[in-house]
């Protein structure tokens, strides 16, 4: 069949449909095919369970984020999650700005409002999420995540005219929602160092993906029930084989939403902390048993420049 949607589409070297018809060729710097991340690590005390259920199961893990915002955590938080990160040498990503989500947003609570919830709302909202990754950066944090467009295209502007700090990298949310591969080469394009697709995506859509760019992707092996709830282990080689460079993230089905977490929820976030950890486990095992753990990237040298201890 041949319609002008796929002659136009063709003319500009784009793919006509979603397939995998051939392993990615693509790698992270380090020559690594794929990385292991925990979400949701809700500041110091969570940070350390994780690391030392890490320890304990032997789980190697190159990137902890973070999901209920900059403007939550005090400077000494910060400071402990940066000094962390560099001792252990894993990456540390910390979310930005006051989202509609934690607002008085009328809309978010209407049937489709879910769509607003992870974005800046006006320009004070921007203000402030730019004042929270200066603020980061000078407490040692080398990775932001977002999930608004004009955070991205603000970072991608300062940047070029030498405004934005050089080794602070933008991570996307889960929550942007981009979910095809124009869209996210447009992000790519304005400098996001990693993407993280909607939970939902086919392996052929995620290989569609990687042929329109090469920027590594984030993708939930397991995600929360907010997020679809969807458990993916047995498709862990075709992430691997067809989508890397990825870093393969692990939720926790069947747990409460704890954001915006604190005091109140640190308890329960410690706990599904250890249990994402569990699950990397999991996800581990498999990767050895399938014969793909050196297709990982080495430990200790990723996130060498993404912390910094700030005394």
């Amino acid at each position: 069949m041949d319609t002008p949607a796929m002659r136009a589409l063709a003319v500009l070297g784009l793919p006509v449909s979603d397939d995998r018809d051939q392993e990615s060729p693509y790698r992270f710097a380090d020559g690594g095919a794929f990385r292991l991340e925990i979400p949701s690590v809700e500041g110091p005390r969570v940070f350390e369970a994780v690391l030392k259920e890490a320890e304990t199961l032997d789980v190697p893990l190159h990137r902890v984020s973070e999901g209920s915002g900059i403007q939550l955590l005090t400077d000494q938080d910060i400071r402990d999650m940066a000094q962390m990160g560099h001792e252990h040498h894993i990456e540390v990503s910390l979310f930005l700005g006051p989202r509609a989500g934690f607002e008085p947003s009328a809309m978010q609570f209407s049937p489709n409002g879910g769509v607003i919830r992870p974005r800046l709302r006006g320009m004070d909202a921007v203000r402030a999420a730019l004042d929270d990754a200066f603020r980061a950066y000078e407490l040692g944090i080398r990775s932001v995540l977002v999930a608004d467009e004009g955070m991205i295209w603000l970072h991608h502007t300062l940047k070029s005219q030498g405004l934005w700090p050089p080794d602070l990298t933008i991570k996307v949310s889960v929550m942007m929602g981009a979910a095809n591969p124009l869209a996210i080469k447009r992000l790519a394009d304005l400098g996001v160092a990693t993407y993280n697709c909607p939970t939902d995506l086919t392996i052929d859509q995620l290989a569609t993906i990687r042929r329109v760019t090469p920027v590594p992707l984030d993708i939930y092996v397991e995600s929360p029930d907010d997020v679809g709830g969807f458990i993916r282990y047995r498709e862990i080689e075709e992430f691997i084989r067809y989508v890397s460079p990825v870093y393969l993230k692990f939720g926790v089905r069947n747990g409460p939403n704890i954001y915006p977490s604190g005091y109140h929820w640190e308890s329960q976030a410690v706990l599904m902390g250890r249990e994402r950890v569990h699950r990397a486990r999991v996800a581990w095992e498999a990767i050895q048993r399938l014969g793909l753990a050196a297709m990982m990237s080495p430990l200790r040298t990723v996130a060498k420049d993404l912390a910094v201890p700030v005394l």
